[in-house]
């Protein structure tokens, strides 16, 4: 049946407590492929602790579990296998630090029928245990399959993409090659659905093999972006949006095409073994 929209719209959920430390921090950039070469000291600052710097992207891990429990609410009776990634948003206060407490809260910020499914924007925010400091706010938007129906199917409420691209060139282009095995390292950060894992599970979600998480693709452009247009600073990435527009199977090479403005870094990543769209409409605002 179509989503109860009055119960879901506006739910809070349960806040969930958490702490990372610099092995989750690093467990999570290995996740993502870095480390390559493992003696290079741009890679170093992501997986050695004696000179570690957090992605900003490592800021979806503490939120990420609030998609399941999303599911849990009333009137979010759903099949996993149905919902897809659709987009996502985060938004920084500063460098995440390497070791912290943290607390999230998650409340259902829209629901949109889309006609044959059901956008869902989920906003998380995680905030420093003790001192109540934000450090980052997620959006989730996560479509629904089956799930639309309970509105006029035209979605008016979604927000708009945002800018597309300079008229030129790339100014840069930087390969990431994926490992064979790297969404079973991927989840070990706390993504834990089957669907990127169980074959069984991925031919029920109308994959023939599981996919590579929707969250690695996300940081390991952004990783590409850091390194390649950013020198490397972390802190200096403010807010990064991002559409998902097409699945990577883990092994493959996602291209990713960096256009760099004043203000921000536009972004398209393709999956270079069928030239299919990985990411698009994705924009990094730059402090």
């Amino acid at each position: 049946m179509p989503i109860d929209v009055d119960s879901v719209l506006g739910a809070e959920l349960a806040e969930r407590q958490g702490s990372w430390s610099a092995s989750d921090v690093i467990l999570y950039h290995l996740g993502l492929g870095a480390g390559v070469p493992p003696t290079d000291p741009a890679e170093l600052a992501y997986t050695y602790e004696g000179q570690l710097k957090v992605l900003p992207s490592f800021g979806v891990i503490p939120a990420s579990p609030m998609l399941f429990d999303m599911l849990e609410l009333p009137g979010m009776d759903v099949d996993l296998s149905k919902l897809l990634h659709g987009e996502q948003e985060m938004e920084l206060y500063g460098p995440l630090p390497v070791n912290r407490a943290v607390r999230t809260s998650a409340r259902i910020s829209d629901v949109v029928d889309k006609g044959k499914a059901a956008l869902v924007v989920l906003e998380t925010v995680t905030r420093d245990a003790e001192g109540d400091q934000p450090l980052v706010t997620n959006r989730f938007s996560a479509f629904i399959r089956g799930e639309g129906g309970f509105g006029d199917g035209d979605g008016a409420r979604s927000a708009s993409p945002p800018p597309a691209p300079p008229a030129r060139p790339p100014d840069v282009e930087v390969d990431c090659r994926t490992l064979p095995q790297q969404a079973l390292l991927y989840r070990l950060s706390g993504d834990m659905n089957p669907i990127h894992a169980d074959p069984e599970f991925a031919r029920k979600g109308g994959f023939d093999q599981p996919i590579l998480h929707g969250l690695c693709s996300y940081g390991m452009v952004l990783k590409a972006v850091v390194d390649s247009a950013l020198d490397g600073d972390v802190g200096r990435v403010g807010r990064y949006r991002a559409r998902f527009a097409g699945v990577v199977f883990p092994g493959e090479t996602i291209t990713v095409r960096i256009w760099q403005e004043p203000e921000a870094v536009f972004v398209e990543a393709l999956c270079k073994d069928r030239g299919t769209p990985v990411l698009s409409n994705a924009v990094i605002e730059i402090r």
